[in-house]
């Protein structure tokens, strides 16, 4: 749930991460965090994604660190690989940016908090649902009306 829509994109990130110095998948897994505020990434996700980028000649590995432990960086094919994408990574940065942001200002509350009501939906009465109805209008109104440059009441 918590996860960005650009998670599909994570390759060219974990490209470009590899581009500037070699990491291993869990250092990887830290600074996707760290410099995108992607959460909490899996190794479910980071490796097979590690796996895809050796097996198409855009990372290998670069010695160092035992088998759990295993170091990567970019190829020259790689680098070359991140030029020709350097739009779409562009457009993905920007992405994890303004996500970023959007957590800082509460997105992720407000995200856990409407999978709190879908959760709930079946057992709130009719009266707790006619609540949430006007709370969710009002709140869509004010956060338009900020949007449209007004102050909320």
């Amino acid at each position: 749930m918590e996860r960005p829509y650009f998670r599909g994109h994570l390759k060219l990130l974990i490209l470009k991460i590899l581009t500037e110095k070699p990491m291993h998948g869990y250092g990887l897994m830290s600074e996707l965090e760290k410099t995108y505020g992607i959460p909490h990434p899996s190794p479910g996700t980071v490796y097979p994604i590690l796996a895809s980028l050796r097996r198409a000649g855009l990372i290998e590995a670069a010695g160092g660190g035992g088998r759990d432990k295993r170091l990567y960086r970019a190829t020259e094919k790689g680098i070359q690989y991140l030029r020709e994408h350097e739009k779409e990574l562009q457009e993905i940065e920007d992405l994890a940016r303004r996500f970023r942001e959007f957590s800082q200002l509460g997105g992720r509350e407000l995200g856990r908090v409407l999978k709190e009501v879908l959760d709930s939906m079946d057992d709130l009465s009719g009266e707790q649902k006619e609540a949430l109805a006007r709370e969710f209008s009002e709140f869509i109104r004010r956060v338009r009306l900020i949007l449209l440059g007004g102050n909320p009441p």
